[in-house]
């Protein structure tokens, strides 16, 4: 799936880059968080991202889908200058990314099925029909098709977590990026939703890229591992 821009926001990147971060800077409340961040991520590349609790992982995930704000330097996601977005491009730049949360983030006051639905008739998909069929190969892609007309508070969390990476995966997306998927999990269950990622990965050529404290599970997966520390986000393969 190819990526599109729009207007003065888009940057042409090169063809096999979805993300190019250059010298990106992010504050918080109490000064800099993260600064000097230079990254790239190809096309169909499996990245991690590790570092201590409050090191700037998830703030870094939340902004290359527009959820925080970038105070300097520039930053390409899948052909959108998310630093300079508009808000009303936003919807658009988030059909081209999928996300995949520790705690879920599921409506429990509707089942599976419904979950997935709401997501595509909110980006656009007017066909009850083809709602149905991506539902359904979605749910296969998963492997919890016999759980499409549950309540997501009747499954177990590794069910739960499957759904939400089902419907981080419901529109296509050219990247997906995970704040500590496994986070949440026993080891057992994290080994399967890591294998599944994986899987995805392998089959879709969908980029990924992973925050997560789980060593266990990246030793069991490995794959390149890029590190938040010191205030800036640190390319092992660089060193």
């Amino acid at each position: 799936m190819r990526c599109f821009g729009m207007e003065n926001e888009t940057i042409n990147t090169e063809k096999n880059t979805i993300v190019h971060l250059e010298n990106l800077t992010i504050s918080h409340e109490s000064g800099i968080l993260l600064s000097d961040v230079n990254l790239d991520i190809r096309e169909g590349e499996f990245v991690y991202l590790i570092g201590k609790s409050g090191a700037g992982k998830t703030s870094l995930l939340r902004s290359l889908y527009a959820d925080r704000q970038i105070d300097g330097g520039s930053a390409e996601v899948c052909g959108y200058n998310v630093a300079h977005i508009k808000r009303r491009h936003i919807p658009q730049l988030r059909r081209r990314i999928g996300i995949v949360f520790q705690n879920f983030r599921l409506l429990d006051d509707r089942n599976v099925y419904a979950n997935l639905e709401f997501v595509l008739r909110a980006t656009g998909w007017k066909k009850k029909e083809e709602r149905r069929q991506q539902v359904e190969k979605t749910l296969q892609a998963v492997g919890i098709a016999d759980k499409a007309y549950c309540n997501p508070l009747q499954l177990s969390e590794g069910e739960q977590q499957r759904v939400g990476i089902a419907r981080a995966l419901i529109n296509n997306p050219t990247l997906i990026l995970a704040d500590e998927p496994t986070g949440n999990l026993d080891p057992v269950t994290s080994a399967e939703i890591m294998q599944l990622l994986v899987d995805i990965n392998r089959e879709t050529h969908t980029t990924m890229f992973i925050s997560s404290h789980d060593f266990m599970m990246i030793d069991k997966f490995p794959a390149r591992v890029v590190v938040c520390e010191n205030g800036t986000v640190v390319d092992t393969e660089k060193q």
